[in-house]
C-alpha cells in the first residue's frame, strides 16, 4: 500500500490503534500487549483479545507491524519502519490537539 493510502487510513487513529502500535515497539504477543496498555493506560483502557487481534490483523496486512517469532502457537510482534512513522506522525497530530486544547485546562 502507497504512503499516501496509509495515511489516510491511519490518520487519525483510535487510542485503540496507537496504544498498540506503541506497545509494539518492543516484541509482544496479544495478551503482553493487552496488559501493557492496561499498565500504561492506569487501567482506563482495557482491550478485548477480539480487539487486539483483529487490530493486529490489519495492521500485519498493512506492513505496519511484523510477527517476528512463534512459539507455542503464540506470535510475537513488533512495529515496522512504516508502522513507526505513522505513529510519529499521530504523536505530532495529538501534540498538536493538546497544544490547542491546553488553554482550556
Amino acid at each position: 500500500m502507497n504512503w499516501e493510502k496509509l495515511r489516510r487510513r491511519y490518520i487519525p487513529m483510535s487510542e485503540t490503534m496507537f496504544y498498540i502500535l506503541f506497545s509494539l515497539q518492543e516484541e509482544r504477543h496479544g495478551y503482553a500487549i493487552m496488559q501493557h496498555v492496561k499498565e500504561l493506560t492506569g487501567g482506563r483502557i482495557i482491550l478485548g483479545a477480539g480487539t487486539v487481534y483483529s487490530t493486529i490483523g490489519k495492521l500485519e496486512r498493512d506492513g505496519l507491524i511484523k510477527a517476528v517469532s512463534e512459539e507455542n502457537r503464540r506470535k510475537t510482534y513488533l512495529i515496522t519502519e512504516a508502522g513507526n512513522r505513522i505513529l510519529r506522525e499521530e504523536a505530532a497530530r495529538i501534540a498538536e490537539l493538546y497544544q490547542h486544547a491546553e488553554v482550556l485546562l
